[in-house]
């Protein structure tokens, strides 16, 4: 015969048990059921993303396409672009996936997400530049429409995020990018900066290693197919075609050329003068605020006071005040040299 206290304990843990898998909300079985959902919801709209872009660029993609570019398995991907087509949100035609009306609207969506939230980070926190991307790809999945709206309040409705990628607007708007790629340009020619393309991330972070900033002017010297030369704020830069491909460029014409003796201020020279004549849009946030409170400000009159025994930091005389500040933050001062 069975114990009684027995059977009381044993029922005793099943009804804990069950209690802690099918609690609501919070219990093991509608976790697991959440995060399958929520997984499904990342991937669909990880392969909204991937057409929008391939369509943007005037590209196709097919099922293969989407499998080799996403980190999931083969048969998840596939159940999930038949549960798009189900939904509308894509179609196919000979083979390639197409957005539809509905799936369009949700990538944009997605990306506005995405880019507000790289601008979030550029202008309110500490990160890394290198570091914006991979952040705002899991930011992108969390905030809804009500959400992303506040966000865009708080910011000022930005028209562009810091790499130069127009944010799309709440009724889905997206500007225009009105330039080329710099491999397009020849020799000779004089232009902006616009945009800087930050995926694939291995080009990317080969572009932040040389430090060139949205908004700079560039001279091209050289353009051929091994290299390409430009000088920018008084520096020389070389890089390889497919790198600078991913550098888009306005080209400008020469009334609007303002910054020929344009240098950073941290190629100023011990007995040089120089006036400083803006900051680089590229300094944002707190370190823009702290350059600006110093009195880093147009038109100052700016000269090398001291300098350190490895050469940073440097102190700058700045209206009869000596102000020491480390090269990486000097490199963001545009100067013109007297």
């Amino acid at each position: 015969m069975t114990n009684p206290v027995t059977s009381l304990i044993v029922f005793g843990i099943v009804v804990v048990l069950l209690f802690l898998l099918f609690y609501p909300k919070s219990g093991f079985y509608w976790r697991i059921k959440t995060s399958f959902k929520n997984d499904t919801k990342i991937l669909i709209e990880d392969i909204l993303k991937k057409l929008y872009h391939a369509e943007d660029n005037g590209n196709t993609l097919n099922s293969n396409d989407i499998i080799n570019s996403l980190n999931s398995s083969p048969k998840k991907i596939l159940e999930t672009i038949a549960e798009m087509e189900n939904k509308e949100l894509i179609s196919f035609e000979n083979g390639d996936i197409k957005l539809n009306d509905l799936g369009m609207d949700y990538a944009l969506r997605v990306i506005r997400v995405h880019r507000l939230w790289e601008k979030y980070l550029s202008e309110k926190t500490g990160f890394d530049k290198k570091d914006w991307h991979e952040i705002a790809e899991k930011m992108e999945h969390k905030l809804d429409s009500l959400q992303a709206k506040e966000l865009a309040i708080n910011l000022g409705n930005p028209r562009f995020d810091p790499h130069g990628d127009p944010i799309p607007t709440e009724t889905g708007e997206v500007e225009p990018i009105n330039g080329k790629p710099l491999p397009t340009f020849s020799e000779g020619t004089i232009g902006r900066i616009i945009h800087i393309e930050d995926e694939p991330e291995i080009i990317y972070k080969q572009i932040l290693a040389e430090d060139l900033h949205i908004g700079s002017h560039i001279h091209i010297i050289e353009n051929n197919e091994k290299r390409i030369i430009f000088h920018s704020e008084g520096e020389e830069f070389i890089l390889a075609p497919i790198v600078a491909n991913n550098i888009t460029i306005f080209e400008l014409q020469k009334e609007e050329i303002s910054e020929e003796n344009t240098f950073r201020l941290s190629k100023l020279k011990k007995n040089e003068h120089a006036k400083i004549i803006g900051i680089s849009g590229e300094c944002r946030g707190e370190i823009r605020r702290r350059l600006l409170d110093l009195g880093f400000v147009i038109n100052t009159k700016i000269e090398v006071d001291l300098t350190s025994p490895m050469n940073n930091p440097r102190a700058y005389l700045v209206r009869d005040t000596s102000i020491a500040i480390r090269n990486e933050q000097a490199k963001f001062i545009l100067i013109e040299k007297k």
